[in-house]
C-alpha cells in the first residue's frame, strides 16, 4: 500500500539528518564550589581592604598633602578661606626663559610654589597659592620629607600673603 504524499511533500528534498548530542551516562552533578586554587595555597584573599582605596596617584597624594597643609593653616586664620589652593606640575615659563609671574633670583632657582594675588588673573579673582608638584617631589627623598616640604611651601606663601614671617603663620614652621 502505498500511502499518498501531500503535495508540498513532494517538491522539497529531504534535509539531511543530524545527529543528537550524546550525554554521558548516569545522572550530571552540579559543580561544587571551589575553596582552593589548583596549586592548593587557596584562595587569593583582597588586595587591599575595603576602606583604603586601591590606587592613589602620586599627584591625588601630592593634592591631598597641599589640601591637609591649607586646611590646617585654615583653622588658624579664618581669612584663608577665600584663598585658592591649586597645585600644577611644573612652573610655566616665559617665550625668553624666564617665568615673567615669578621673581626668580638667578637662573638656577626653581620655585616651590607661589602667589597669585587676586585681580591678577581677571576682574574678581581671589587670592591664588600655587604649589608645584615636580619641584618639590624632586627635593623630597621620601614621603614624610614630601609632607613637611609641602607644608613649609604653603607656610611661606600663606606667610607672603599675610605679610607676616612664617614662624607667625605657623609655630612649627622650620621644625625638624
Amino acid at each position: 500500500m502505498d500511502t499518498p504524499v501531500p503535495p508540498h511533500a513532494a517538491d522539497t528534498p529531504e534535509a539531511p539528518e543530524t545527529p543528537e548530542p550524546q550525554q554521558p551516562p548516569g545522572p550530571r552533578r552540579p559543580r561544587a564550589p571551589r575553596y582552593r586554587d589548583r596549586h592548593g595555597r587557596g584562595m587569593r584573599g583582597p588586595l587591599a581592604p575595603p576602606q583604603v582605596p586601591l590606587s592613589v596617584s602620586r599627584s591625588d597624594a601630592f593634592d591631598d598633602l597641599v589640601r591637609d597643609a591649607a586646611d590646617r593653616l585654615e583653622r588658624r586664620w579664618p581669612q584663608l578661606a577665600e584663598v585658592e589652593f591649586a597645585v600644577q606640575d611644573v612652573p610655566v615659563l616665559g617665550p625668553d626663559g624666564a617665568d615673567d609671574r615669578i621673581a626668580v633670583a638667578g637662573d638656577d632657582i626653581v620655585p616651590l610654589g607661589r602667589l597669585i594675588a587676586a585681580g591678577t588673573t581677571g576682574k574678581g579673582s581671589p587670592n591664588r597659592i600655587v604649589i608645584y608638584r615636580r619641584p618639590v617631589e624632586i627635593r623630597a627623598k621620601n614621603r614624610e620629607e614630601r609632607a613637611l616640604l609641602v607644608h613649609e611651601v604653603v607656610v611661606e606663601q600663606v606667610a607672603e600673603l599675610l605679610g607676616l614671617s612664617p614662624e607667625n603663620v605657623d609655630p612649627r614652621y622650620g621644625e625638624e
